[in-house]
């Protein structure tokens, strides 16, 4: 069964944005809300960047049913896994069961703001598996000391954890990531529907099975709007550095560096590559890219502040009609 998410972007929404649009989008039909963990906006049109999990804490009261997730937090440079493992923890109180707890390497743009540097791509997938293995731990033992390269932790313990483990999804970008990743985590992350992430990682030694036992979940930037052209123009003011790729994005530090390396991106350049106005048919299209490449969960991501926007009145329910009778198993 293919399930659909819906995004809740720190970076375009204030906080009680936030946790009224996770508030319709439960009652949309949606079965899942994944938040983004930003200290800065990926550009400054954007305009926000509030406390994930302040807010999550918040959408675990505000709802009942959906399943929530961070997409994804970074446990190595602005945060000790130790600190990010007694915060899943209690969200996975709070929610009664319903976070998964989602991580990966990480962006400068995010963790430059504490001063420590930004490590290279080798040294961001050590800690990284560090700190799957001390979360981990954390999550299944009374008392945790440990010694690695990167983190020590000295005589910690959680002391409030939710009856059932909290699920960890590890974001990926290749096979020496999933290589890595896959025997610590029960899903897989990716933000493009590259079906050699899903058979890679079912043929990884220790990693749970995708269809099975875990997860594929993907995310996918959508601009729906009655009006195509008001579309376009948002999207390309507040997404185009979508178009810089993970290699790109992971690297630089500021919202001036994004509108920089973006501004010969044009408006129609956006709209090839993001579902831009009223067409629904469209967005199905776009996103059946990651039922076909084998992903079991997708996440929307409606560009712009929807506290005044259409979007729930007029789209959400409509499109996962739509969208559920297309995917396999919906």
């Amino acid at each position: 069964m293919t399930r659909f998410g819906y995004t809740l972007m720190t970076e375009q929404s204030p906080p009680l944005s936030l946790v009224e649009q996770a508030r319709r989008a439960e009652a949309a039909g949606f079965d899942f809300e994944v938040s983004s963990d930003h200290y800065f906006p990926w550009l400054s049109a954007q305009g926000h960047a509030s406390y994930a999990w302040s807010v999550l804490g918040a959408v675990a009261q505000a709802t009942e049913r959906v399943e929530l997730m961070t997409y994804v937090t970074c446990p190595t440079v602005r945060y000790h896994p130790a600190v990010v493992a007694q915060k899943a923890a209690t969200m996975g109180v709070l929610s009664q069961g319903r976070f998964t707890l989602g991580l990966g390497s990480g962006e400068n743009l995010n963790e430059h703001v504490v001063g420590e540097g930004w490590p290279s791509v080798d040294a961001r997938h050590e800690m990284l598996v560090e700190a799957l293995e001390i979360i981990r731990e954390l999550f299944g033992s009374d008392m945790v000391t440990y010694v690695g390269r990167h983190f020590r932790v000295d005589s910690a313990r959680l002391w409030d954890r939710p009856e059932t483990p909290v699920r960890i999804a590890t974001a990926v970008s290749g096979p020496k990531s999933i290589e890595r990743f896959a025997p610590l985590s029960e899903d897989l992350v990716a933000v493009e529907p590259n079906a050699d992430f899903v058979s890679t990682w079912n043929a990884t030694q220790g990693a749970p099975r995708i269809g099975q036992d875990a997860r594929a979940i993907g995310q996918i930037p959508i601009c729906w709007d009655p009006d195509r052209d008001a579309a376009v123009q948002r999207a390309h003011e507040q997404f185009r550095w979508f178009a810089g790729g993970w290699g790109v994005n992971a690297d630089l530090p500021t919202t001036a560096g994004f509108a920089a390396a973006t501004q010969f991106v044009r408006p129609e350049d956006v709209a090839e590559n993001i579902p831009c106005g009223p067409d629904l048919d469209a967005i199905v299209e776009a996103v059946s890219a990651y039922w076909k490449a084998g992903f079991t969960d997708i996440a929307l991501v409606q560009i712009g502040d929807e506290s005044t926007g259409p979007f729930f009145d007029q789209a959400a329910e409509p499109l996962l009609a739509k969208l559920r009778d297309a995917a396999p198993g919906s």
